[in-house]
């Protein structure tokens, strides 16, 4: 409880890293904020359901709150408000504002507990980051977001925070760089993904390095790293070490 777990891919799709926590956290009895920017609820439905678990179900029963980015957007672009009377999560899309004060706002309400709520606790979780940037939110504003849910759900209601951001260090794009590397330094755990430096391989698809933060709780300390590559396969992932694929053996 209370971690910040950063999600990275480089060179790779890392969106499995997603649907694991998206069913994980669901299975676990938590009260889920899902931020889904990239991709829209039918999709991550389905792939939930691959995973034994339902979004739609979970909706229902007051456990799961969708925002369905592509939707909110259109809505803006056209005029229209998903339900009248309240400001858009993504408010900043009409020029109106350029912070992204409504869509803390959004995720504070979702997950601030009701009476007679019974979960086990509250998970934000962003796919992905990067895409609040391509819609022209500045990096100040996506980090002080950033901060303020750390805030809100780690310290104040003992949650945890799940953000996914794409990365590509040869990048010219200046602005996901700064975004990306300032998340690495207040992160409790990265999870970062990578393509094969050699390229395609059908049985191995990339490399997942974990990052344990020790530092960030004790000053001395070394973070721990460890690397693994991994093959994707249709209901779940294989994870082995280095060298010890069905390639090379």
């Amino acid at each position: 409880q209370g971690k910040f777990t950063l999600l990275r891919d480089t060179r790779t799709d890392g969106s499995f890293l997603v649907h694991h926590f998206l069913s994980f956290y669901l299975r676990a009895g938590c009260k889920v904020c899902f931020v889904a920017l990239l991709q829209s609820f039918s999709h991550y439905n389905i792939v939930a359901q691959k995973l034994g678990v339902s979004l739609a179900a979970a909706k229902e029963r007051g456990q799961l709150v969708f925002l369905e980015g592509l939707k909110s957007c259109l809505d803006l672009v056209f005029g229209e408000e998903e339900q009248p009377g309240q400001p858009s999560p993504l408010q900043f899309l009409s020029g109106s504002t350029s912070d992204l004060r409504a869509l803390f706002d959004f995720v504070r309400v979702s997950l601030t507990p009701a009476d007679g709520d019974s979960w086990k606790g509250p998970v934000l979780l962003v796919d992905d980051l990067s895409v609040l940037l391509s819609l022209g939110a500045a990096p100040v504003a996506v980090l002080d977001f950033i901060h303020y849910c750390r805030v809100s759900v780690c310290c104040q209601l003992k949650g945890n925070v799940v953000v996914l951001v794409h990365s590509n260090e040869d990048s010219e794009d200046e602005e996901n760089e700064l975004v990306v590397n300032s998340l690495c330094h207040h992160s409790d755990l990265i999870l970062w993904a990578e393509g094969l430096a050699t390229g395609f391989c059908k049985d191995v698809h990339g490399q997942i390095k974990i990052i344990k933060r020790l530092s960030l709780r004790q000053a001395a300390e070394q973070d721990l790293v460890q690397i693994y590559q991994y093959k994707i396969q249709d209901r779940n992932v294989t994870f082995f070490a280095r060298g010890l694929s069905a390639a090379v053996l």
